[in-house]
């Protein structure tokens, strides 16, 4: 697996480069543009999911303790985090949607019948995946209602109602924008909230944040360390991303609003690293300091992560259904929803019963890669290569969005 993973990555960035050579300079425009900010909002919001919120805390002291893992004794433990979730990983997103904005609509490898299903299965089981982290992290942060172990009833209630409010949200594609505009302003109100909190309790001083930023600035000069997979556990992340990268890049081609392929690239990788950055660097100080998180932080933290797993659900949801004919329009509200909240709940629980590993579901991103690149070469290589820019009948028109149910 480990070298399955280390082909997938290395093509990957490979064809990042290949894509800005070639296509550098040319407007990306996608069938529902917006705004660059909520460009961003949705990008931010549907490619990440309640692991930022919940992880971190969790993972800091496994990443000081060099004695049982040396491998990460290159650098410290906040720049290993964030190397995990900023930055470079976020080509991977950036490669799916060009592709699918650029390519796509010419090769429509995509449309092939077999493709269609397995690309449908990965979208889908990558959404349980996201309900079932939602689940497995609850008891550790809301160790009141239970043991701090146990998943309770109430836990899978909360998943249960998540994940029927991202289908009803997910009936109208003008939620989108709203969900993923508030979804980014409420992780902003939760980074100064717990910024701020430190203060008020006096465990906490300006320059230990600016000191974390700059232990955080230390993935830079070792970006090259996360390239590969430094362990199986750094695998586990990688795999992850691959999973949702396809689905991602889907969903997100939608509504890039005319930005040239190297901005698109740089608005991916630099602005939702800058928040990812900013959070980590105040997490690491609660774990660095000490201070406990518990009442109304660890509160605040779940509501969060809950509207992430709503966020992230909605677009997913909303692409497996579109791409599978199981729209609004043709079952009608009740059966749609009540079809998707029973598909979900119950690849949850396989999840739950590691019946399914996340793992596999990246596996077959990546041979699914290969398989495009593949028929690319074989039967599409002059029709690829004579490609200007997206489809003509793309223009940036922001209103379109607005009429579109």
């Amino acid at each position: 697996m480990t070298l399955w993973l280390s082909a997938g990555i290395l093509f990957t960035l490979l064809s990042v480069a290949f894509f800005i050579y070639k296509w550098g300079n040319v407007p990306v425009v996608g069938v529902t543009p917006v705004r660059t900010f909520t460009f961003i909002a949705i990008l931010f919001t549907s490619g990440l999911d309640v692991g930022l919120i919940m992880f971190p805390l969790t993972e800091f002291a496994g990443y000081a303790d060099i004695k049982a893992s040396p491998e990460y004794g290159f650098t410290n433990p906040l720049a290993i985090e964030f190397g995990f979730w900023g930055f470079l990983i976020w080509g991977f997103y950036f490669l799916t949607c060009f592709y699918f904005c650029v390519i796509e609509p010419k090769v429509q490898f995509f449309e092939k019948p077999l493709v269609k299903i397995i690309n449908n299965v990965v979208i889908i089981g990558t959404c349980a995946f996201t309900a079932y982290l939602l689940l497995s992290n609850l008891p550790w942060y809301l160790p009141s209602l239970g043991d701090g172990e146990s998943i309770l009833p109430i836990f899978y209630l909360i998943v249960f109602a998540a994940i029927a409010f991202a289908v009803y949200s997910s009936t109208n594609i003008k939620y989108v924008r709203l969900l993923s505009l508030a979804t980014s302003w409420l992780f902003i109100a939760l980074i100064a909230f717990m910024g701020t909190s430190a203060f008020a309790f006096g465990d906490s001083e300006l320059s230990s944040y600016v000191n974390n930023l700059a232990m955080l600035g230390d993935y830079f000069p070792n970006m090259h360390h996360f390239v590969l997979p430094m362990n199986d556990y750094h695998a586990f992340y990688l795999f992850w991303w691959f999973a949702w990268s396809i689905m991602i890049g889907q969903f997100t081609s939608r509504f890039v609003g005319g930005l040239k392929t190297y901005q698109v690239l740089l608005a991916m990788l630099v602005f939702p690293s800058i928040p990812i950055a900013t959070w980590l660097a105040v997490l690491y100080h609660y774990h660095d300091a000490g201070i406990a998180t518990e009442g109304i932080l660890n509160v605040a933290m779940v509501f969060v992560g809950v509207v992430f797993v709503i966020n992230s659900l909605d677009s997913l949801i909303r692409l497996y259904t579109d791409n599978l004919n199981l729209t609004v329009e043709r079952l009608g509200k009740t059966k749609y929803m009540v079809v998707n909240i029973a598909a979900l709940s119950l690849l949850t629980l396989l999840f739950k019963l590691n019946f399914l590993q996340i793992q596999w579901v990246g596996a077959l991103v990546i041979a699914i890669f290969f398989a495009c690149f593949g028929y690319i070469l074989y039967q599409q290589f002059h029709t690829v290569t004579k490609i200007s820019g997206s489809p003509k009948e793309n223009t940036v028109d922001y209103s379109k969005i607005e009429s579109m149910s």
